[in-house]
């Protein structure tokens, strides 16, 4: 009883450090001061690349670990069955819950004028075709998903390596590779612990690089109603589906998300969920107490396929682009969108502005005007770090679900 109290001062001592460490940045990145804006884009840019750098090897000993002790277990299929089912049911509830709201607010269509501005805007990306991407995820050797950073290939190859050493259960030197790897694990989640610690200093530098990009008028402007459609969608999906989600199964969705926070807080500032996943493997074993084969095995599934925030924004945009387009909106057209939205959403990585290059090939391949994702693109910004907290508070959900579901059953 003793630990459980000293366990929970220690996450509202963390958490109040955390949230000095936003109120502190945001203070100083408001000051406009050139060479503290300088250092501040420097640390925020060295944690970044530090959890990416950890983010890749996670993902892969993570899967490996848990299908090569549990791959032999029926009860692994269960945990992977529960966890595709609570990610389809709530990027389908998120994509839904976009189609409902551009129906309402109803946002228009834009002037032609500057849709052509807009055009020149987006010809600096190039659009690939929804073949090539999937096409991408298939690895042609063992270097290039590590080097490239492909998180559904990385997700291939460890699932594949993984289950390999399950079938091999019984072979000398399939338990000698399985004891290096559980030593690896180890070791990277020692080095997630350092750098959760020393995460204040670095959200310092992310809030004051929000708050100087903000003053400096970066990020400033929207085009009304269809922000609003794109936003409140992600905060209806935020603080009332994924908490109702919850509810249904008995959880305690503030519970969930107090433990959850630092993460929610770091895929708000890094606008990746495969950055975050170091921070939210840490918070589900730490702060919510599941289980390391649950959270260990679930997480960096979710961190791939789980997105919530990536399925409204594809959907209200697709519709938004195509209604400019004079293509008309019909309720069939409209759901067989959100169908889309959903495939698409669970086939994107879970990196920065992933999200807009998916949406930019879907409207490609339809010959759609682009110029208008060349106007959102100013505004992308802070779509993207919105969706992405979302898309990290949906995967604690899954997490917290499918725990408590495996509850009894023996997943040691």
């Amino acid at each position: 009883m003793t630990e459980k109290i000293a366990k929970n001062n220690f996450n509202s001592k963390q958490f109040a450090i955390w949230l000095g460490a936003i109120i502190l940045g945001s203070f100083l990145g408001t000051l406009g001061l050139n060479w503290l804006n300088d250092f501040f884009n420097f640390i925020a840019s060295v944690y970044t690349r530090l959890f990416k750098f950890i983010a890749v090897p996670t993902i892969a000993l993570a899967i490996m670990t848990t299908l090569a002790l549990l791959g032999a277990k029926k009860n692994t299929g269960k945990i992977f069955l529960h966890t595709i089912t609570y990610t389809l049911l709530t990027t389908l509830a998120a994509s839904i819950v976009g189609a409902v709201l551009f129906k309402l607010i109803a946002p228009g269509n834009l002037p032609s004028e500057l849709v052509k501005q807009g055009q020149s805007d987006v010809q600096q990306f190039k659009s690939i075709s929804y073949y090539d991407h999937i096409l991408s995820v298939v690895p042609d050797n063992i270097i290039s998903p590590l080097s490239g950073g492909n998180v559904l290939s990385i997700l291939i190859v460890s699932a594949a390596i993984g289950l390999a050493i399950a079938y091999l259960k019984d072979s000398e030197n399939a338990q000698i590779l399985l004891k290096g790897i559980l030593g690896m694990q180890e070791v990277l989640f020692t080095l997630i612990r350092a750098l959760v610690w020393a995460l204040p200093l670095g959200i310092v530098a992310f809030a004051a690089q929000l708050a100087a990009q903000m003053s400096a008028g970066v990020i400033i402007g929207s085009l009304g109603k269809y922000v609003a459609v794109v936003l409140g969608g992600n905060i209806l999906q935020f603080f009332v589906i994924l908490p109702l989600f919850l509810l249904a199964k008995g959880i305690n969705p503030f519970r969930v998300l107090r433990g959850m926070t630092p993460a929610v807080l770091m895929a708000l500032f890094t606008k990746s969920s495969a950055a975050t996943l170091p921070v939210t493997v840490e918070c589900a074993e730490n702060n919510l107490h599941a289980k390391p084969a649950v959270a260990r095995f679930i997480l960096p599934i979710c961190c791939t396929i789980n997105m919530n925030g990536c399925a409204a924004f594809i959907l209200v945009t697709s519709l938004f682009v195509m209604q400019n387009g004079g293509i008309p909106l019909t309720l069939p057209t409209i759901l067989l969108w959100i169908l889309i939205s959903v495939i698409s959403a669970i086939g994107n990585a879970g990196v920065p502005m992933g999200c807009y290059f998916l949406t930019l090939s879907l409207m490609s391949g339809i010959n759609a005007p682009l110029g208008i994702l060349g106007i959102i693109l100013p505004i992308y910004t802070i779509i993207d770090m919105i969706e992405t907290a979302v898309n990290v508070w949906s995967d604690s959900c899954v997490c917290a679900i499918v725990d408590k579901k495996l509850l009894r059953e023996d997943v040691e």
